[in-house]
């Protein structure tokens, strides 16, 4: 062992036990994880509608979609947690 190394000790804990009220205010909290890249794809889409006139935002979002590989049904999901920004490229009927 080199001088400036120190000796590691590795110490197992074991897991923290939840209560009941923890793990209820838990639950709704974990209701979608979203993708970093949803927020990418949307700033794709507001630059291609800005560059391109021909095509409607609907065609656009799923090209860029298409491209970056993200589902589009669970992009459509997370968007509709948006709120009134899925009216903007119509997806909400709401």
């Amino acid at each position: 062992m080199n001088r400036r190394q120190r000796a590691k000790t590795v110490i197992e804990l074991e897991p923290r036990r939840t209560t009941d009220s923890e793990q209820k205010a838990q639950a709704p909290a974990k209701a979608m994880e979203p993708d970093p890249l949803y927020g990418v794809a949307l700033l794709k889409t507001a630059l291609e509608l800005k560059r391109r006139q021909d095509g409607s935002p609907e065609e656009i979002l799923r090209g860029v979609l298409a491209r970056m590989r993200l589902p589009e049904d669970e992009f459509r999901a997370w968007l509709a947690q948006q709120g009134e920004l899925s009216k903007v490229l119509g997806g909400g009927e709401s």
